[in-house]
């Protein structure tokens, strides 16, 4: 009789460990794993026991990047990559803090009403409490190209600082939470003794360019992932440059501005260009890992509600956040907030399942990748 872990894991698309027979193909042909621990062979061996206790302290299935070559190659069409990636989905479920945030994301297959539902109805209630929903009047600008109403009107922005700042820290309370029993268990696994800081450096190296993707076949994924990390980067220094803009005749008269514009930016501005750019890298990459995500072959894998929900989250915020941009200037006022309401909520969706779902694995990879550096050091 399977166990709740060995059921959990099932969910996540690991269901196929069962066919491995331990031939040590999957390891052979990996040009990820390396020599002293080769991955996924053993990690398949756990996987059929159910020993999920011990996956969640083994760094090697942070260091699988799923180009699935073991699954092309495996004789018993047992998916060792899929397996892995439902490994990975388990082990963030399970490092959940608080538990019912980790089911209720890891469940996202019948669970996604409640997780884009709610925070659109958390919204609802707040304006309709505090402002009363009201739409705002449509004006001449004195600058076309500066629109003729503001979100502001809708939603003030006391309201996204609070909301926002709010969820940002508790996702960050839970995200330490996972990544401290996280670091516990791989240090009881395997201890390290190099540099923190010197393997943090060399890892954030990699990871921005991506070098261990590039070692994999899949040319695609690579991209695909470098849009969308990069597209995030832009955005969130683009939401950062447009916090002194807002306040330029206030908290920053002190501070010398390009162009010497006040908030809202015209259309033209260099932070809109950023934004702009960034939304597009999200759409390029968001599209090119749920494009592969949704292909139907060995090489693609099986693609699991876990997988997906994190990438269609992300294409609903940058294609909401572009729509009521665009709506703004060719829609009525209603048509536009009603967009920017879901879009608000969307990202409500991604700050608070952050510690949670897909996105928690830049965290834990991270991790596993100065654990292994720090290691290397020492051996």
């Amino acid at each position: 009789m399977a166990s709740i872990a060995q059921e959990r894991l099932a969910m996540h698309g690991g269901g196929t460990a069962s066919r491995c027979y331990q031939c040590a193909t999957c390891s052979a042909v990996c040009d990820l794993a390396p020599d002293d621990s080769p991955f996924p062979r053993q990690q398949m061996l756990l996987a059929q026991w159910g020993r999920v206790d011990q996956l969640a302290g083994d760094p090697s299935i942070w260091l699988c990047y799923q180009c699935n070559d073991c699954n092309v190659r495996c004789p018993r069409d047992a998916q060792p990559g899929d397996v892995m990636q439902a490994m990975r989905a388990t082990v963030v479920e399970n490092l959940a803090a608080p538990a019912f945030m980790g089911r209720l994301v890891g469940s996202a297959k019948s669970t996604w009403p409640i997780l884009l539902g709610l925070p659109l109805l958390f919204w609802i209630v707040i304006l309709f409490l505090t402002t009363g929903l009201v739409i705002p009047h449509v004006e001449t600008p004195e600058n076309p190209m500066v629109g003729p109403f503001f979100y502001e009107h809708f939603v003030p922005h006391a309201h996204i600082y609070v909301i926002f700042t709010t969820a940002v820290l508790l996702a960050t309370i839970a995200a330490g939470i996972g990544a401290f029993r996280f670091c516990r268990m791989i240090s009881d696994e395997r201890p390290s003794g190099g540099s923190f800081i010197g393997s943090l450096i060399a890892v954030v190296g990699d990871i921005a360019v991506h070098n261990r993707f590039s070692q994999c076949a899949e040319g695609n994924r690579r991209t695909g992932h470098l849009a969308l990390m990069w597209g995030f980067v832009g955005a969130a220094i683009t939401s950062g440059l447009l916090i002194p803009y807002l306040y330029k005749d206030t908290l920053f008269s002190w501070l010398w501005l390009p162009m010497r514009h006040s908030y809202p930016l015209p259309v033209d501005h260099p932070v809109k260009w950023l934004g702009n750019i960034s939304a597009l890298a999200l759409v390029i990459g968001g599209a090119l890992l749920l494009m592969n995500r949704l292909r139907a072959d060995r090489r693609s894998g099986t693609s699991t509600a876990f997988d997906t929900f994190f990438l269609w989250t992300v294409l609903g915020i940058v294609g909401t956040g572009v729509l009521a941009e665009m709506l703004r200037f060719f829609a009525p006022p209603t048509a536009g907030c009603l967009i920017y309401l879901l879009h608000l909520s969307l990202v409500l969706t991604l700050f608070v399942t952050f510690p949670f779902s897909k996105f928690a694995h830049i965290l834990y990879r991270t991790l596993a990748m100065i654990h292994q550096k720090m290691t290397e050091t020492t051996s």
